[in-house]
C-alpha cells in the first residue's frame, strides 16, 4: 500500500511543478490572509496553470480557507477550479459550503484527546492535526505534532490525513505510529516560510513509503 501526500502552501511555480513531478496526490493553496503562505487568486490561477489538470494526471488542487463565506468560495471559484475545499470552520457551516458549491470538503480538526476525533461525518475528509493554542495568529498545525497514537485505533468515518510538525526526518514513524492513510505537509519540505526545496519534498514523499510499508508489515 502506498500512502498519498499532500504538500501544502505552495507560492511558486517551479514549487507546485516539482510536487506534480515527484508524485504529491494533493497541492495546497493558501486562501488566509494571516498565513506566509497567502496567495491571491490570481496568483492561484497562475499556479493551477503550470501543472497538469487530475485528469491529465496531475495533482488535485486543494483550497485552505479560514471561517471563509460561501460567497467568498464561490467567488474564487470563478477564477481558480479548485477540487477540494480545506475548511477551518465549523462542521455545519462546511456542509453548508459543500453543498452550495458541490466541491469535495475537508475539515480540519485539532486533536489533543481520542474524545476530538470525529465518529460520524457528512464530509469529505478530514485534517488531523494539533490543536491551537493561546497566542496562535492562524489555525493549522503550525509546526507542532501530537501524540500519534491517538489515531492507531480510530475507525475514522470518513478518509483523513495526518498533518502538524511531519518533516522528512519523522513522517516514516509517523504513519506507522498513527497509522493514517495519508499525510500533509507545509513548513516541514521548505527552506523559509512559503518556498518549498525540491530536495525536502522528495525525500518526504519517499519517506512516507517507507512509513507505509512498515505499517503492514
Amino acid at each position: 500500500m502506498s500512502i498519498d501526500v499532500k504538500i501544502c502552501g505552495l507560492t511558486r511555480v517551479e514549487d507546485i511543478q516539482a510536487c506534480a513531478t515527484l508524485g504529491a496526490r494533493w497541492v495546497g493553496l493558501v486562501f488566509h490572509p494571516a498565513s506566509p503562505r497567502f496567495i491571491d487568486p490570481h496568483h492561484a490561477a497562475t499556479l493551477h496553470a503550470a501543472i497538469p489538470t487530475p485528469a491529465q494526471g496531475g495533482p488535485y488542487r486543494v483550497g485552505l480557507f479560514v471561517k471563509p463565506s460561501c460567497e467568498d468560495i464561490l467567488s474564487l471559484l470563478q477564477n481558480v477550479p479548485l477540487d477540494i475545499l480545506q475548511l477551518y470552520t465549523d462542521e455545519a457551516t462546511a456542509l453548508h459550503i459543500k453543498h452550495a458549491t458541490g466541491k469535495e470538503v475537508w475539515l480540519a480538526r485539532g486533536v489533543t484527546h481520542k474524545e476530538d476525533l470525529p465518529h460520524s461525518s457528512a464530509l469529505d475528509g478530514y485534517i488531523i492535526e494539533a490543536p491551537a493554542q493561546a497566542g496562535d495568529t492562524r489555525p493549522g498545525g503550525l509546526g507542532r505534532t501530537f501524540d500519534w497514537s491517538l489515531t492507531k485505533t480510530w475507525h475514522a468515518p470518513a478518509p483523513w490525513l495526518l498533518a502538524g510538525g511531519l518533516t522528512p526526518h519523522n513522517v516514516a514513524e509517523a504513519i506507522t505510529t498513527s497509522k493514517a492513510p495519508a499525510v500533509d505537509v507545509s513548513s516541514g519540505v521548505e527552506e523559509r516560510p512559503g518556498v518549498k526545496s525540491a530536495a525536502l519534498i522528495e525525500a518526504f514523499i519517499k519517506n512516507s513509503q517507507k512509513g507505509a510499508c512498515s505499517h503492514h508489515k
